[in-house]
């Protein structure tokens, strides 16, 4: 009897754990999720006010800017300051290739 409550312990406790892991998991997604969201809203702000600076803007424009921004703010009371990132993190840098330091048959190199 020892052996099978030794074992429904480790059972629970392995399940307390996937569960930790699954809220961890779900947690992250949702921050990937606002933070996707905060981009959208930036990138719409930037082009309405894009339009607005060129000419092209309608007369919802205006309009559409402050609801950004209000949806913005919010964002920002719910998830802390909106970061500002570099080119370097919207993640179109390609990587590096893997440098082959192998030798090709023949035992040569070129």
């Amino acid at each position: 009897m020892a052996l099978v409550d030794k074992m429904k312990a480790q059972a629970a406790q392995l399940a307390q754990k996937a569960q930790e892991a699954g809220k961890a998991g779900q947690a992250k997604l949702a921050d990937a999720q606002a933070k996707r969201r905060a981009d959208g809203l930036l990138r719409d702000l930037g082009a309405a006010f894009y339009a607005q600076k060129n000419g092209s803007a309608t007369g919802d424009t205006a309009g559409e800017i402050d609801r950004l921004i209000g949806e913005l703010k919010t964002y920002e009371a719910d998830f802390g300051p909106i970061a500002a990132s570099s080119s370097d993190d919207a993640g179109d840098s390609s990587p590096e290739p893997p440098k082959d330091d192998t030798t090709p048959d023949g035992g040569f190199k070129l």
